[in-house]
């Protein structure tokens, strides 16, 4: 039997999730059906602590009411990861923890590409208490909304970011640090010449993997 994923994105913005979903194709035709959803409930955009906190319990509520055999939560901030690893019985991972787990296996430093300024101490936080700070080469921001996400001249400002963080920072790995700018990881990738990671994409290879070797408890 197929095994069931389930993907949120805790923000109420349908036009993210349909990014998402889109970005996940690449993982698809093997076994597994990938299931997005939009928590309707969240706000547009998860940019401030108040809004993470609005999202954690209604995003382990929604898992403990919808069975599958593996959960992702889609926002580089990864809220209610905890409460939600306590709530259900199946894997289920963050995808900035998945995003920084990828990274250390393709290079030495990585640098993240910040939705905002008031973002980043959220990720250097996360990325210290998984005990990897020596490994985060810089953490810059774009400034652009997650309703905005697809807006013009978004590539260009990632870009900027981008080679800032390889040839300023030394990073020799980039993580897109939104859920929303996955869409655009092949051609920044081919652009800048290092490995580029959607977090989403990260995430769920990670429970692929977890689901493909036989574990079925929270990871």
């Amino acid at each position: 039997m197929a095994s069931q994923i389930l993907i949120l994105n805790p923000n109420s913005s349908d036009s993210t999730t349909e990014a998402v979903d889109r970005s996940l194709d690449i993982l698809r035709g093997n076994g597994h059906v990938l299931t997005c959803m939009t928590l309707k409930s969240g706000p547009i955009g998860i940019e401030t602590q108040a809004h993470i906190e609005s999202v954690v319990q209604p995003t382990a509520q929604l898992f403990s009411d919808t069975p599958a055999d593996a959960y992702v939560i889609a926002c580089f901030s990864d809220p209610g990861l905890s409460l939600a690893r306590e709530t259900v019985r199946a894997p289920v991972v963050g995808i900035a923890e998945s995003s920084f787990m990828l990274a250390i296996g393709l290079g030495y430093r990585f640098g993240i590409v910040a939705m905002s300024e008031r973002s980043i101490p959220r990720h250097v936080r996360n990325v210290r208490s998984l005990g990897l700070e020596n490994r985060l080469a810089g953490d810059w921001p774009i400034n652009v909304g997650a309703e905005h996400m697809d807006g013009a001249g978004v590539v260009d400002k990632v870009l900027r970011v981008g080679r800032r963080l390889r040839d300023d920072d030394g990073a020799d790995v980039v993580i897109l640090g939104c859920a929303g700018m996955g869409r655009y990881r092949a051609e920044i990738e081919n652009i800048l010449g290092i490995p580029v990671i959607d977090p989403t994409q990260a995430a769920v290879a990670r429970v692929l993997g977890l689901l493909s070797l036989g574990y079925r408890k929270a990871a």
